[in-house]
């Protein structure tokens, strides 16, 4: 768990406010006893966690891809190859949406922008943090190096078939 306290606290209002403005549809599957509150979703999304992302092409088509997802200070952050397609459609469209699910036990669902960093301060804290996840740095792999992308989360939520039994770090 890498968030502060108030980074925990603001979590929990986007996920309070993103379930008000949900639809009684999702209200009905996502309920009171089978939303994670921000400290149970911090603890869960500890480590690397595979996301599907949706990016938009410039037809305003959708595209989805998985990236290893990173829940960091209540945001998602991964990388990605400066020539991929996905970090192109970022670049140029920052809309994203953000989707992680283990089988029925856990989803989290996540839209926003994508913020996209290739140099300065914020990349080599990113590049540090990826170093050391990974024991080697991204910037030697194979190819043309790793950019990086935060998504600044505009609506999230977290549901999870047994809440209750979530821990509460």
């Amino acid at each position: 768990m890498h968030e502060t306290d108030e980074e925990i606290a603001d979590l929990q209002r986007l996920l309070d406010a993103s379930i008000g403005r949900a639809s009684n549809h999702l209200t009905g599957i996502v309920n009171d006893d089978q939303r994670l509150n921000a400290r149970q979703l911090v603890t869960e999304l500890t480590g690397m966690k595979v996301l599907v992302l949706a990016t938009v092409t410039a037809r305003g088509e959708p595209r989805t891809s998985c990236v290893d997802g990173h829940f960091l200070r209540g945001r998602w952050l991964f990388g990605t190859s400066p020539t991929a397609v996905k970090a192109k459609h970022m670049l140029a469209r920052p809309a994203v949406s953000a989707t992680h699910v283990d089988g029925e036990r856990v989803g989290v669902f996540t839209h926003g922008q994508a913020h996209v960093v290739s140099e300065g301060p914020e990349f080599e804290a990113h590049n540090a943090y990826f170093t050391e996840y990974y024991g080697s740095d991204p910037q030697t792999w194979e190819g043309p190096g790793v950019v990086y992308a935060t998504i600044e989360p505009t609506w999230m939520v977290a549901y999870a078939a047994e809440a209750a039994s979530f821990p509460a770090a």
